[in-house]
């Protein structure tokens, strides 16, 4: 695997990671840079931790990833869906969520199963994006690259969630929450 199908998966991976950004910057009254990088970190760290992850783990896992990894998702995405719609109702257009431990770590997680997957495929078909590096150096670069395609990605998705949401917060965070309860029916049907 060479440098453009990582940055073709990179930019695949990021997908869920964007859509959910774009859902916590619908729900947020207001953002500032620090709450995007907090999002891009989060997201960006755990889509380059996860393949790596994979990657040590190797095949031996490989089966119960993938067959576990979309019920995993959809458990996380739907509840954190749900909770968006319940506080879209309790709070109206007062609510401004935080982005708390545990809901950022839930949500990275969720966004970052399919990473791991592809980690252990890293490690089946190894990634050559310099013949002079040895294997994990290669994947290590490989994950560096999901982790700053992620980061870009989710830091950008915060922004633009929260100028279309600026207006109409609860209905914009009722709508993020329904977003992410579809991505987490989505996820386990696909």
């Amino acid at each position: 695997m060479g440098l453009l199908l990582v940055l073709i998966e990179a930019l695949a991976l990021s997908a869920d990671a964007f859509a959910v950004s774009v859902c916590k910057g619908l729900s947020m009254r207001r953002v500032n840079t620090s709450s995007a990088l907090l999002c891009g970190v989060w997201f960006g760290g755990f889509q380059g931790l996860m393949p790596f992850l994979g990657y040590l783990f190797g095949s031996f896992f490989e089966k119960y990833v993938r067959a576990a990894s979309p019920f995993i998702a959809f458990v996380l995405l739907a509840f954190i869906g749900i909770k968006m719609i319940r506080e879209s109702a309790i709070y109206g257009e007062k609510a401004d969520p935080r982005l708390d431990f545990g809901t950022m770590l839930a949500m990275s997680v969720a966004t970052s199963i399919d990473a791991f997957a592809a980690g252990v495929a890293f490690a089946m078909e190894p990634v050559i994006l310099n013949p002079h590096m040895s294997g994990l150096l290669n994947t290590l670069c490989a994950c560096a690259i999901i982790c700053l395609v992620t980061f870009t990605v989710s830091f950008a998705g915060v922004g633009l969630g929260n100028v279309f949401g600026s207006k109409h917060k609860s209905k914009a965070e009722l709508a993020g929450g329904i977003v992410l309860i579809i991505i987490a029916f989505w996820g386990l049907f696909r």
